[in-house]
C-alpha cells in the first residue's frame, strides 16, 4: 500500500492569539504570526504535525500506541529534533495535499507519488524530501513532502534519512506485534480441574465480578487471555498486571501506578472498567451479546467497535449481534473498510480482536463445563472488499 505521511511546512498563517487566564493575566499564544512556520518555529513550539492516511503502513492505533511504518519513522525524526509528534488523519491524498498547502501541518510524509501534489500545488510550491521509494530505474518515485518555503525542514529531513531506516522500523514493528507483545509467566488455565479451582485469584474474581455484573468465571477467562494469571505481566505498550491495564486507563480508574501489579487493585480496576464499557454499550439489548462487545472494546478499543457496528448497519447486518459485527470488523483490515465514509477511526488489527473474543468464550465454556464453540460464527474467512457479493460467494446469511 502506498503510505502517505504529511509533515507539513505551514504556509498558512498561524496567528498570535491573546487569552485571559482564570487568574486575570493576558498571555499570548507561543505560535509566531509569520507566514511560514519554519523548522526553528517547530522546535521552539515543541510539536510537529504529521498529516497521514489511516492504514497498516501509515498510521493506526493499537492498544493505545501509534503504529505504522510511516508513523514510526516520522516519530523517530521528531525525536531527533527534540519535539513531540501530533498525527492528523486525512480522508484521502487530495485532502492531505490541500491541508499541506493551507499550512495545517508541518511535513507531508507519505510515500507519495509526486504527481499527486500537482492537483493542489505547483512543483515550485512543494519540496520532495526525506524517505523515498525508488521506481526501479534509480529514481525516487514516491517521497515525503514539505512546502518549498520550508527549505530548512526539507534539508534536515534529507540529511537525517538513511535508506535502511524504513526496513528497520518495519522490523521493529513486527517484533513488537509478535514475541515482544507481552512479557509474562504462563500458568495452567486450571489450578485444580477436579475441584473446580481455576486460579489462586478466584476469590478476587468472585468479589469484584459483582462490580462488572459478570460471572466471575468470565473474568477469570479474560484474565487468563490477558496475562495467564501472572500479576507481573507487562506488554511492550505498557499494559500491566493480571488484567493488562494501560497506565492512562489506570489513571482514569484511580489505580495508582505503584499498585498496578498488585492483584486485587488491578482486578478491582478492571471490573470498574468493564462496568464503564458495559454502560457505554447499553444500546445492545441482550446482556449476553453486550458482554461480547465489551470484550472486543477492552481489547481493540470502543471506537473501533463502533466503526465495525457502523459498517454492519451500512451493509444490512444486525449491528447489535456480535456474530454480524465480527464479520464486518474484519473489513477494517482492508482499504475498502477503513476508508469507508462511515468509519471514523481507521485501520485496526481486527483479526486479533475477533480471536480475543473467541478465545475467552472458549475458555469460559471450559470453566463452566459446557460445549465449546466459536461465538464469532466464522468471522475470519469473511472477504471484506465487496461485502454484498461476499454473501453469495461465501454462502452465509447476515
Amino acid at each position: 500500500m502506498v503510505a502517505v505521511v504529511c509533515l507539513l511546512a505551514c504556509k498558512g498563517q498561524r496567528e498570535d492569539k491573546s487569552v485571559v487566564t482564570p487568574w486575570g493575566e493576558v498571555q499570548t499564544d507561543s505560535l509566531p504570526s509569520s507566514e511560514d512556520f519554519t523548522l526553528r518555529d517547530i522546535v521552539a513550539n515543541g510539536e510537529m504535525i504529521m498529516l497521514t492516511l489511516p492504514g497498516p503502513e501509515t498510521y493506526y492505533d493499537y492498544h493505545g500506541r501509534g503504529l505504522g511504518a510511516q508513523f514510526l519513522l516520522c516519530e523517530k525524526f521528531a525525536q531527533s529534533i527534540g519535539v513531540s509528534l501530533r498525527v492528523e488523519l486525512c480522508r484521502d491524498t487530495v485532502e492531505m495535499m490541500r491541508r499541506l498547502s493551507n499550512g495545517e501541518g508541518d511535513v507531508a510524509a507519505c510515500l507519495l507519488p509526486k504527481a499527486i501534489g500537482k492537483s493542489v500545488a505547483t512543483d515550485e510550491d512543494l519540496r520532495w524530501c526525506g524517505p523515498s521509494v525508488a521506481d526501479g530505474k534509480g529514481k525516487d518515485s514516491c517521497r515525503w513532502a514539505v512546502m518549498a518555503s520550508n527549505s530548512e525542514l526539507g534539508d534536515t529531513l534529507d540529511r537525517w534519512f538513511k535508506p535502511h531506516m524504513l526496513d528497520d522500523v518495519k522490523r521493529e514493528e513486527r517484533l513488537l506485534l509478535t514475541t515482544g507483545r507481552v512479557k509474562r509467566r504462563v500458568f495452567a488455565p486450571f489450578l485444580n480441574r477436579s475441584t473446580g479451582v481455576i486460579s489462586k485469584y478466584d476469590a478476587l474474581f468472585r468479589k469484584h465480578a459483582a462490580t462488572a455484573r459478570w460471572d466471575w468465571r468470565l473474568m477469570a477467562a479474560q484474565c487468563y487471555q490477558e496475562s495467564c494469571f501472572d500479576p507481573n505481566a507487562r506488554s511492550w505498550a505498557g499494559a500491566r498486571g493480571l488484567m493488562q491495564i494501560m497506565p492512562a486507563t489506570a489513571t482514569h480508574l484511580g489505580l495508582r501506578m505503584e499498585d498496578i501489579h498488585a492483584p486485587e487493585p488491578n482486578v478491582a480496576a478492571a471490573a470498574r472498567y468493564i462496568a464503564e464499557l458495559t454502560n457505554s454499550f447499553r444500546d445492545i439489548p441482550s446482556a449476553s451479546e453486550r458482554q461480547l462487545f465489551v470484550l472486543a472494546a477492552y481489547n481493540g478499543g470502543a471506537f473501533h467497535v463502533r466503526d465495525a457496528m457502523a459498517l454492519t448497519r451500512k451493509h444490512g447486518g444486525n449491528d447489535k449481534r456480535w456474530r454480524d459485527v465480527a464479520r464486518y470488523m474484519m473489513m477494517l483490515r482492508e482499504p475498502a473498510g477503513y476508508n469507508d465514509e462511515v468509519v471514523k477511526y481507521g485501520y485496526m488489527r481486527a483479526g486479533e480482536t475477533v480471536d480475543y473474543v473467541d478465545r475467552i468464550c472458549e475458555r469460559y465454556a471450559q470453566y463452566r463445563g459446557v460445549p465449546v464453540g466459536k461465538i464469532s460464527g466464522g468471522a475470519k474467512p469473511f472477504a471484506p472488499v465487496e461485502p454484498r457479493k461476499a454473501k453469495k460467494k461465501h454462502r452465509f446469511t447476515l
